[in-house]
Parts: structure tokens; C-alpha cells; sequence
């Protein structure tokens, strides 16, 4: 993966700003890891041969810091090796930025990751990041974003302006790879509606602030459609699917509202592009209670319900979609959580499950256990692609 041309900004933005005398605070830390899979039905295309998959993967930490703070570098770069598929063995600079921080306003520079919402099944309003997909089909797994933002602190709000040169486009599993569909997505190949590809500049505001019990959020971004068409298309005489990524505008908002043990979610946004417009809403709620059966342990339940205007078409994946579920947080030394959670699409009448448990042992070491399971009958539902996918996952993860 050729990340030249996306690390030059942030190159000379840490030459500028790296100290040629101070008192320079340093530290490293990070984790590396072992992933195992193990797929519980026989694979649905013609390439993919695992019913096990193992992979490895590190991501180390390095953090610079000077004039009392007011200063710091972060450099975050990631790698992962798979045991079958080569689209998975990737490498990626999640972080590669100075900070610098005024009385009332910050400047960050370079490759970062922005993360925006408040729901916990779909994150409509996520828009600066492009989805790493390789690492999991939940999309919370993100690539670096070269970007310049300035955040403005005022009595009324936090704005935040962004300015981003470049755009990374999405991974997908290869043919080896397992949760893809029928035809391989031939990312070389990717097509832009702007006549920059992937050099566009792309823009995007946000404000957000908090009013009593509510914290509320409501941005602005023109650029680039992080979300690819994937068209159909015939590459030396393969049948492939292409990559086409539009321009769009979209305006969003995002509140939650923390009331005694309640927390009330709400994102919702408008796209408009060439090709459509289009409004989609995702709101629910989780309900928390604490101190369960006169333990530390807290028990949350989650309601979610997913809404696109443009209902059955096939790159609405959450268009009519309820998901209910629970989260259980014993409160220990050793961070022990276990979430479960249940999707029901209303219109292709698909199931899916999810339980991801976690637990660390000592002070550098954390195991997860993740289940991923899924049921649909209709070839027009866009989940039907993974429907023999399900697996279980097993990560070891050893912090330093």
C-alpha cells in the first residue's frame, strides 16, 4: 500500500513543528495480537478455502509532548498479517499528526481518526473516515484521514473546521476472504465522479455542545462519498465489482440526552448527490441498571431502530431494521463486559446476532471472544451475501 502521497502533509507539518530546544516528553505503548476464526458452515464461493483463519497484527503507539503540553505528536501506525487472504494483510498509518493546543482554540494536523455519533448499532453521521472493511463488516474499524482542523472553544458551542487533501478508498476482502459476496471488489480499479480522484479536497464543519441533559451535535461536509457504488463490470475477462465513488453534500445531527438511567440516541442526516437525495434516521435507547442483584455489575438494554428513505434499494443496508440488546458490565479490576445483540431486518424479514465478551488478565493482557451469526433467505438483501459466514473469534491482545 502506497501511503506517500497521503503522509506529506503530515511530514511537514511535524518537521515544522518538532522542537529544536525543549524538554520533550516521550512514551510508547501500543498492543499486538492474535486472531483466530473458526467458520461454522462451509464456504459460499468458489475461491475461499478456510474454515479457519489466523491472523496477526500490531499497533504500536509513540507520543511526543513539549512546551508544557501545548504541543504533542502522535504516530500510530498499523499492520496485520493474514493466514488467507491477501487483501487482509495490510498496513495502514492510523495517526500521524501535531496538536497544538491556544486558550481557547486547537489545531490538529495530519493523518488522524474523527469519530462522530451516538447510537451503538449504525453510525450515520460518521462521515471524515473511510471504513477499513477488511477488519470487520461492522464498520467501527477506520482508516487515517490526512486533515487540517481547527477547533474553536466558545461559551456557545464547540466548531470544528476541517480542511481534507486526499481521500483513502475502502478495503475489501480478496478472493481468499471470507464475508464478501459472489463477485470480488476490485479496488484498482476504483472511479470518481470529480475529476481529482483522490486528490480532492474535501470540506466539513461541525458544531457541538452541551445543554443541560443534552449533548448535541449538527455538521456540514462536501466532499467525496465515503460509501462506494459498486457497479458491475467485466476486467479482463473476469466479472468484477468496480468501486465508484460520487460526490455528495450532507448535513447531519446527532443528540443524546442522559436522563437518570436513561440515554435517549438520535442521529440523522440528508445525502444529496447527482444520482439521489435522500434522509435516514437511526434512534433508540439504553436503559442501565446499576448495582444488579446488590452487585457492582450493571446491566444495560439497548432498543435501536434503523430508518432509510430509500427503503429496498440494494446500498441501503439498515432501511426498515430493529436491533434490541443487552450490555453487562461487572465493574471488576479485570474490565470484564459482554454485549449481545440482535438485528431484525423488517422488510427481508434477516436475523443477525452478535455477543462480543472481553476480560483482561494482569496489566497487559486482554481476551475477547466474539460470535457473528447470520440468517437470510432473500438474494435481494444486501446481508443474504454473508449469510454462511458465521464464526466465532477468539483475540489475544498483549498491551506494552
Amino acid at each position: 500500500m502506497n501511503l506517500k502521497p497521503l503522509t506529506g502533509l503530515a511530514l511537514t507539518a511535524l518537521a515544522t513543528a518538532l522542537p529544536v530546544q525543549a524538554e520533550v516528553y516521550y512514551e510508547m505503548s501500543g498492543k499486538v495480537s492474535a486472531e483466530l476464526r473458526a467458520f461454522t458452515q462451509d464456504t459460499a464461493y468458489a475461491g475461499q478455502e478456510q474454515d479457519y483463519n489466523l491472523s496477526f497484527a500490531a499497533e504500536p503507539e509513540f507520543y511526543w509532548e513539549w512546551n508544557d503540553g501545548t504541543d504533542n505528536v502522535t504516530f500510530k501506525p498499523f499492520f496485520r498479517v493474514d493466514q488467507h487472504d491477501s487483501e487482509r494483510t495490510h498496513g495502514d498509518i492510523r495517526e500521524l499528526n501535531w496538536v497544538h493546543v491556544g486558550d481557547d482554540w486547537e489545531l490538529r494536523t495530519g493523518l488522524r481518526k474523527e469519530y462522530w455519533g451516538v447510537t451503538e448499532f449504525q453510525h450515520l453521521v460518521d462521515v471524515i473516515n473511510q471504513t477499513d472493511a477488511v477488519e470487520d463488516f461492522d464498520g467501527e474499524d477506520k482508516l487515517g484521514q490526512p486533515m487540517i482542523n481547527l477547533s474553536l472553544v466558545r461559551d456557545w458551542g464547540i466548531v470544528d473546521l476541517f480542511v481534507l487533501p486526499g481521500f483513502r478508498e475502502r478495503t475489501f476482502a480478496g478472493e481468499d476472504g471470507r464475508l464478501r459476496g459472489s463477485l470480488i471488489v476490485d479496488d484498482d480499479a476504483a472511479r470518481y465522479e470529480s475529476g481529482a480522484k483522490d486528490k480532492h479536497v474535501d470540506l466539513a464543519v461541525r458544531w457541538s455542545h452541551t445543554i443541560d441533559v443534552f449533548d448535541l451535535g449538527l455538521h456540514w461536509f462536501r466532499g467525496t462519498n465515503r460509501d462506494p457504488l459498486l457497479q458491475v463490470d467485466t476486467i479482463n475477462g473476469k466479472q468484477v465489482l468496480v468501486p465508484y465513488y460520487e460526490q455528495m453534500n450532507q448535513f447531519g445531527f446527532d443528540a443524546q440526552a442522559t436522563i437518570d438511567s436513561w440515554l435517549w440516541k438520535w442521529e440523522t442526516i440528508w445525502r444529496d448527490t447527482d444520482r439521489e437525495d435522500y434522509w435516514a434516521t437511526q434512534a433508540g435507547f439504553e436503559y442501565t441498571f446499576y448495582g444488579v442483584a446488590d452487585s457492582v455489575a450493571d446491566v444495560g438494554m439497548l432498543l435501536e431502530y434503523g430508518w432509510d428513505e430509500r427503503g429496498e434499494d440494494p446500498n441501503a443496508q439498515f432501511q426498515n431494521d430493529l436491533y434490541m440488546g443487552a450490555r453487562l458490565t461487572l465493574n471488576d479490576e479485570n474490565s470484564t463486559e459482554l454485549l449481545a445483540g440482535v438485528g431484525y431486518d423488517m422488510d427481508y424479514q434477516s436475523k443477525s446476532l452478535i455477543v462480543e465478551a472481553s476480560r483482561r488478565f494482569g496489566q497487559n493482557w486482554k481476551v475477547s471472544i466474539d460470535g457473528r451469526f447470520f440468517s437470510s433467505d432473500d438474494a435481494a438483501d444486501p446481508a443474504y451475501a454473508i449469510r454462511q459466514d458465521d464464526h466465532i473469534q477468539l483475540t489475544v491482545e498483549r498491551y506494552f
